[in-house]
């Protein structure tokens, strides 16, 4: 991976200018050890290097193959961005992000180690962000170990900003914030509920509604945690749960899955820093919902 120094980093340590790339510690001392880890013009440097405007900086980052539990298989895949860091993957309904029991085939993970190998190139799956099997649209994932610690570090940082469209029961008119507790129901594994904040892990989410009829209305859902079925528990805990979600209360009748798309994707990519933002479509499914709901809806979409 290479960097071309520029003017704001003339004079900055390699080891602070990698920290300020997102370069975790672990990651650091692995490139210390290896011969060529650590390039600058050329020639192996210590961190303790200074750095000067016009300098090329170069860094080992080489993949493995692909872990043997992650079978490459020859699946559908939307890729909306890629470069030689990332790739964001507009992923599609009923299939789940990575391997799991009853699932080794199908996944997200599964489809990107074929796209790779196939073409022998190394890859591991390395996901920023991860949505429910029947959430559709943007994923992040990284292409090596240093783009993967960058972009986690921003992240943490609350740098990547995400935001879902979704169609939920009954008529909502004004936006809301929720600010609340997620736990566990019961013994549950799979199922969430809202509780005070002191009893589960504080949750809160931007709920603005874009269009409304007395049955549903289209909202745009900003998470600011990224708690389990957050956005399904809290649209659950006001009573306009979302359409489709048999967990938590929704309408099953015109959907076969919860009608939750994440729509957009905005990030600094791990080289330079720059945010760029990933748009991804409608699904097919809510799109015919949504053209049903007016002959405004599509131009208020378009305007948000």
């Amino acid at each position: 991976m290479r960097f071309w120094i520029e003017e704001q980093d003339h004079g900055r340590a390699v080891r602070d200018f990698l920290r300020s790339r997102g370069v975790s510690a672990a990651l650091a001392a692995k490139l210390k050890r290896d011969e060529r880890g650590i390039l600058l013009n050329g020639e192996r440097v210590t961190v303790r290097a200074v750095l000067a405007a016009g300098d090329r900086l170069d860094l080992a980052i080489e993949e493995k193959d692909s872990p043997l539990h992650v079978l490459p298989c020859d699946l559908p895949l939307s890729v909306l961005l890629e470069t030689e860091d990332l790739l964001v993957v507009n992923k599609a309904a009923h299939m789940p992000t990575h391997p799991s029991h009853g699932h080794f085939q199908d996944t997200l993970a599964n489809g990107l180690a074929y796209r790779y190998t196939a073409n022998g190139i190394a890859f591991r799956p390395r996901f920023i962000n991860r949505l429910d099997r029947n959430t559709t649209g943007c994923v992040l994932v990284a292409r090596h170990a240093l783009a993967a610690s960058a972009l986690s570090a921003s992240m943490a940082r609350g740098e990547i900003k995400k935001t879902y469209l979704a169609l939920v029961s009954g008529r909502i008119d004004s936006p809301r914030q929720i600010e609340t507790g997620i736990r566990r129901k019961g013994e549950s594994i799979i199922l969430r509920e809202v509780c005070p904040i002191p009893e589960g892990q504080l949750a809160r989410t931007l709920v603005e509604p874009l269009w409304s009829t007395e049955a549903l209305t289209l909202v745009r859902l900003t998470p600011y945690t990224g708690r389990t079925h957050q956005l399904r528990v809290h649209m659950a805990f006001l009573g306009h749960p979302l359409l489709g979600d048999e967990l938590y209360g929704g309408d099953l009748s015109c959907l076969s899955r919860h009608a939750l798309h994440a729509a957009e994707l905005t990030f600094p990519v791990p080289r330079g820093g720059e945010r760029v933002t990933v748009t991804a479509p409608l699904p097919d499914d809510m799109a015919r919902i949504i053209e049903n709901m007016g002959e405004g809806v599509l131009s208020c979409l378009l305007k948000s």
